[in-house]
């Protein structure tokens, strides 16, 4: 098992390891398609967002609101529904709306008390902002998207991480996706937690990946730290 009283500071991607997306983007689409979020095909729409959401990542940067507004046109389009500009802007901006976990906020807290934290995001620095009010703790650093003008999986996201904490030697990556965190997290020498919440294909790309410790919940997580700093 990973030994984490070897290391003082962790990073986490935001969504959908500290906030909950796939509730979130269900929720956005329900409102752009005009349908209740319990008649929507939950796997089809998210295999979709996973899919399309990666190939403008991939390609020239633009601000990660043009990327949900893209993807939203796409599937709409894909879907044969016709969608008004204020709506896919609203689908851009539900993201400020997007709740976290129920265990984010304390897991955060007694993780503060033993780590320096940061986060690692693909998103914009002002809709981080609306979400930063909702996690409550006070990170050390947040690099997002915009900053470096990538998206993970690229690795210019994770050299900029590596400066920011002084190395990899003492830091843990902590995420949910495969895809976004743990391939590339891997690839550089950076050791990673994977928080596994979510047991079905959600709505990111599923890759083979390795990590170094597995874990259901961020609960999980902060009573691991805490019951090694009482020893």
């Amino acid at each position: 098992m990973l030994d984490l009283i070897q290391y003082d500071s962790l990073s986490f991607d935001c969504y959908g390891t500290l906030i909950d997306w796939e509730s979130g983007l269900l929720k956005a689409f329900a409102a752009l398609l005009q349908r209740p979020a319990k008649e929507l095909d939950k796997r089809d729409l998210f295999s979709r967002f996973a899919k399309v959401e990666a190939e403008i990542e991939s390609g020239a940067y633009v601000k990660y609101r043009e990327v949900l507004r893209s993807v939203a046109a796409r599937i709409a389009s894909d879907l044969n529904v016709s969608i008004s500009p204020d709506a896919l802007d609203a689908f851009a901006q539900s993201i400020r709306d997007w709740e976290p976990f129920a265990d984010t906020v304390p897991a955060l807290e007694k993780l503060a008390a033993r780590y320096r934290l940061y986060i690692l995001s693909n998103v914009d620095d002002d809709l981080f902002a609306f979400t930063a009010a909702k996690l409550k703790v006070r990170f050390a650093q947040v690099i997002t998207a915009e900053q470096v003008g990538s998206y993970k999986p690229d690795p210019r996201n994770f050299e900029r991480l590596l400066q920011v904490v002084g190395g990899r030697e003492r830091h843990i990556h902590v995420a949910e996706s495969l895809y976004h965190d743990h391939a590339p997290a891997q690839r550089m020498g950076i050791r990673s937690i994977w928080i596994h919440r979510n047991r079905e294909p959600g709505a990111t790309q599923r890759v083979d990946a390795r990590f170094d410790l597995e874990l259901p919940d961020l609960k999980s997580l902060a009573d691991l730290a805490e019951s090694i700093r009482q020893c």
